[in-house]
């Protein structure tokens, strides 16, 4: 495993983490716990030492199964960012929406409480607020609750992870010096970050993690047209209509770009995403041990060809508002 330094915090990360929402059993069909600290644990093994949540993730039951684990590891240096989500409403919030009624001081202060306790630890490493609207940019009163938080001792770093449909939202907040890390989509598909996002957070020294390499698990290579979806599960939604066929021809060009560059789609995704120099870590799901096996080793592997990159880069796709839905 290698790793990379994760901003101001200087941190020492492993270059790839375990993304943690499926193991809370929600939104990806059934997961068993066994197989879920399985999965952890052998990524840890590997080298593994990055590892992201949220209390979203199975109404908390994501992070109390990471708080089992790493007790069970005794004491290892484990870095665990986690994740509060605002009050209810529209997601991600409205420009109309007020921060103080989405973000209220005294409930993050209640959920800075409840990860304290599922986690099983009296200081947070990284605490994100799970989505955000720009148009908070010029009083982000609950970064400023954050800060307070910070010099309590309950939280080590504060961060953002960005609203899905407007990701530089959080460019003005980097280079206000509001962030200690961002939390970001970058992939094969959407490649928009590379322009302003990521050279922004590189200059101002701010820790990046990247989800949705996989795009939902498309760029992985496994799904066809006729790939189904139980449900309930997010990714229903997500490739709902003619999406999952348009998104499958898709795959196709980019597995014909690949060639015998990469052994197989899913190690180019999580290579491209690991190639900006900006990049911290990139968290993919692990569901099993296996899974855990597959992902981590990526890291043992050379990166990516500057050529390999540069190709894949014609595939960028701007899809809209694609989070929102068919409806």
């Amino acid at each position: 495993m290698k790793y990379r330094r994760f901003g101001r915090l200087g941190w020492q990360v492993s270059e790839i983490g375990f993304g943690a929402w499926a193991i809370g059993g929600a939104g990806w069909g059934r997961q068993s716990d066994d197989e879920s600290i399985q999965a952890l644990h052998r990524a840890l093994d590997l080298g593994c030492n990055f590892i992201d949540t949220a209390q979203g993730y199975g109404d908390g039951h994501s992070e109390q199964i990471i708080g089992r684990v790493l007790k069970e590891r005794n004491g290892e240096r484990i870095y665990v960012a986690t994740k509060i989500p605002p009050q209810p409403g529209t997601w991600p919030p409205s420009p109309y929406d007020k921060i103080e009624v989405r973000y209220p001081e005294a409930c993050i202060r209640k959920q800075v409480e409840t990860s304290l306790r599922n986690l099983q630890t009296d200081c947070l490493d990284l605490l994100q607020l799970h989505t955000w609207t720009r148009a908070w940019n010029r009083q982000p009163r609950a970064l400023e609750v954050l800060r307070a938080l910070q010099q309590e001792g309950k939280l080590r770093g504060i961060g953002i992870s960005t609203p899905e449909q407007d990701q530089n939202s959080l460019v003005d907040l980097m280079r206000g010096g509001w962030l200690d890390a961002v939390q970001v989509i970058y992939n094969i598909f959407e490649q928009e970050s590379a322009a302003e996002f990521l050279p922004v957070a590189r200059e101002h020294n701010v820790g990046v993690i990247v989800r949705v390499a996989f795009d939902e698990g498309s760029l992985t290579g496994k799904f066809t047209a006729q790939t189904t979806f139980a449900e309930g599960e997010f990714r229903r939604n997500y490739f709902a209509g003619d999406r999952l066929a348009r998104t499958v021809k898709r795959v196709e060009k980019i597995r014909a770009a690949i060639g015998s560059a990469e052994p197989d789609t899913a190690t180019a995704a999580l290579k491209f995403a690991l190639k900006p120099a900006a990049v911290s870590t990139v968290i993919p799901g692990m569901r099993n041990a296996r899974q855990a096996e597959l992902n981590c080793g990526i890291s043992d592997q050379p990166a990516m060809s500057d050529t390999l990159e540069n190709k894949l880069r014609e595939h960028a796709w701007r899809r809209g508002v694609w989070y929102s839905g068919k409806d």
